[in-house]
């Protein structure tokens, strides 16, 4: 159904006041879903079978998901198979998403990609990792020496094999200017098509962000090269989001993310949240009307419940027993103004994502939640009937029951 869009006078937009021009939408945002290799790296998720994977794969193929990471071939021959199977199903099934595949810098783990790109027919991206703060080369034992010596010969390697490379530094919002810009720049003259800046310890912030996607930028420039640059979030500090649309301000040309932000200790970017966020601030036209499904695939197939209060797709994302606020709602839907009634109390349409709004009757509700409810299910809210299920409401600590209300009506 189309629910039309407010009028401008209707809503005035703070959000646009600083973005300056040259940060207005005119580009295509890409996105690489991390679901099935970085999201599985929760120590709370149940590892999904692979029938499970291929029906996520084809949700995100509904999204318009550009890309996914679909395992780390050389962990195990359970992982290999599984990249295999799922690198076919892509091919055969002529998607549009491009499969990658997470492999170290090493030739070791490089191998079993190649022999995946041989066995489906077309080669498969390298998401090659190593790590590059000097944190990490303190706690390994490494020197910047060594790891240029790895990255060169590790990517070199890939590509003389037919292997496209994203070559990511982990950590590298706690890695100095002087390293990023050697392991970068090796990287690319390697013959890197891409290079990623990972928050891997969700340290960043947005100025932080903004610092390093411009200085990332320059090196890149200075190499003469059409290098795209990607970012790699994680939640630990909470701003996954902020960061990733911040790194898209500032014109980097993919972003990962995870469906319900599942991963390591507080998860990854949310990959549902922004697709919402890229829509509704004007950066993607992608259909989202499978959003809602591909949110509770992923819930249903890694075990990981959806937090009633999560954004958009949780429980309560469009629901109310409150009485003003399911007082708006349905004055709202008594105009006959779709948009209205996705707009007086919600920040994201319902409507966008196939859902729609709820009004519920509980203990801080008004006759007006009693009166919708009933309705609804075609019962004549006589002031007897609405003042009883309304007593009964106040009386209870939590939302009245479907159950409950059936019996107080039948009374």
């Amino acid at each position: 159904m189309e629910t039309g869009t407010p009028h401008p006078d209707l809503i005035y937009d703070w959000n646009s006041e600083l973005l300056p021009p040259k940060l207005a939408p005119n580009r295509r945002v890409e996105l690489d879903d991390e679901t099935l290799r970085d999201g599985l790296q929760s120590p709370s998720i149940t590892d999904p079978v692979l029938g499970d994977k291929l029906g996520i794969v084809h949700l995100m193929e509904a999204l318009g998901i550009d890309a996914c990471d679909i395992g780390l071939p050389g962990a195990s021959p359970k992982a290999h198979e599984t990249c295999v199977a799922i690198a076919k199903e892509i091919g055969d099934q002529r998607l549009r998403i491009r499969p990658n595949c997470a492999v170290r810098t090493t030739r070791a783990d490089i191998d079993p990609l190649i022999d995946i790109s041989m066995k489906v027919g077309y080669p498969v991206e390298a998401a090659m990792f190593i790590g590059s703060s000097p944190i990490r080369f303190y706690a390994e034992g490494w020197t910047l020496d060594k790891v240029r010596g790895m990255t060169e010969d590790a990517v070199s390697y890939a590509v003389k094999n037919g292997i496209p490379v994203m070559y990511v530094t982990e950590d590298t919002t706690r890695t100095d200017p002087a390293s990023i810009k050697e392991l970068f720049q090796t990287a690319i003259r390697a013959g890197a098509y891409r290079v990623c800046i990972a928050d891997t310890v969700g340290h960043a912030n947005p100025p932080g962000v903004s610092a390093l996607v411009r200085f990332v930028r320059e090196v890149v420039a200075e190499t003469g090269t059409d290098t795209k640059i990607d970012w790699h979030g994680h939640s630990d500090r909470g701003l996954a989001i902020p960061n990733a649309m911040q790194a898209i301000y500032e014109g980097v040309d993919r972003v990962h993310g995870t469906g319900l932000g599942i991963g390591e200790r507080c998860g990854n970017t949310q990959m549902d949240q922004l697709l919402i966020n890229l829509r509704l601030d004007g950066w993607t036209d992608r259909d989202l009307s499978y959003l809602y499904d591909y949110c509770l695939a992923v819930s249903k197939a890694t075990g990981i419940p959806i937090p009633a209060n999560y954004p958009a797709v949780g429980r309560d994302a469009f629901r109310t027993s409150t009485g003003v606020h399911a007082a708006a709602i349905v004055k709202a839907m008594n105009r006959n103004e779709p948009w209205l009634v996705d707009a007086v109390y919600s920040g994201v349409p319902a409507n966008m994502i196939g859902r729609r709004q709820e009004i519920e009757i509980g203990f801080m509700s008004g006759a007006s939640n009693v009166s919708f409810y009933l309705r609804q299910r075609g019962i004549e809210p006589t002031e007897e009937l609405v003042g009883k299920i309304l007593a009964a409401a106040k009386a209870k600590r939590e939302i009245l029951s479907e159950e409950e209300i059936v019996s107080l009506c039948g009374e």
